[in-house]
């Protein structure tokens, strides 16, 4: 289950916004949440596509 970029921008602006040298966006992070959330795995055992 992951977010495409036009469900995103619908609850955009509900997250706080990004500061800062930051390399991943909140789309990236959110993915990468849900995706532990579903699998049930740990935050190393995330696929690349998600960043480090």
């Amino acid at each position: 289950m992951e977010l495409t970029p036009a469900q995103f921008a619908r609850i955009e602006d509900c997250l706080p916004r990004q500061r800062g040298n930051v390399s991943l966006d909140n789309l990236q992070v959110l993915n990468a949440i849900l995706f532990v959330a579903e699998n049930g795995c740990k935050w190393r055992a995330l696929p690349k596509r998600f960043g480090n």
